[in-house]
């Protein structure tokens, strides 16, 4: 959709912690790579690598809730939902809660109130940031692609060898 040219609606910047809530498998292998892990979710520990800083560890909750969580109508706090016992236990001691698995499901419910940080638990870690992946390669050229019905410009990049890379985080893939 096009907004007219009397609309002066501006696109809000991006949430705090964005790029902890990206989420695809490749990033997710990344991630693993990152903070380490096992693709198998019930052996996957907490990712003590977006335990950064508060932003980001923010983030990281709100991603959470999005996909396994919600928030509670009747006071200000989240539920957040796993099978994987170790990551909820480890979780709890970051926020300074209390849980208790549910013996009785196959799933058990951590309660993350908003004010969660006034409890001083939260301690920040410094992790290694250097992606095995990562790597610095020299553009040759750039140019403009031919015009096309979008009212923006579009630029064509090729990285040989590699057919795909990361662009702020997201999976680019070169085009014909």
């Amino acid at each position: 959709m096009r907004a007219s040219p009397a609309s002066t609606h501006q696109p809000s910047p991006p949430p705090p912690g964005f790029r902890v809530r990206v989420v695809s498998s490749y990033l997710a292998d990344l991630v693993r790579q990152y903070v380490g892990g096992d693709a198998h979710h019930m052996r996957q520990s907490f990712p003590r690598g977006v335990l950064r800083d508060r932003e980001c560890f923010d983030g990281f909750l709100d991603g959470y809730a999005d996909g396994d969580g919600c928030r509670i109508a009747r006071w200000p706090a989240r539920i957040l939902v796993s099978a994987n016992i170790p990551f909820l236990t480890d979780l709890a001691e970051i926020i300074g809660a209390r849980f208790t698995p549910d013996a009785k499901r196959s799933a058990s419910h951590l309660v993350v109130s908003d004010r969660w940080a006034a409890r001083g638990t939260f301690r920040p870690e410094l992790h290694r940031v250097e992606l095995d992946e990562g790597g610095w390669a020299e553009v040759g050229a750039v140019g403009a692609r031919p015009p096309g019905t979008k009212p923006y410009t579009v630029y064509g990049f090729r990285l040989d060898p590699h057919p795909h890379f990361l662009v702020n985080g997201h999976v680019v893939r070169a085009g014909a």
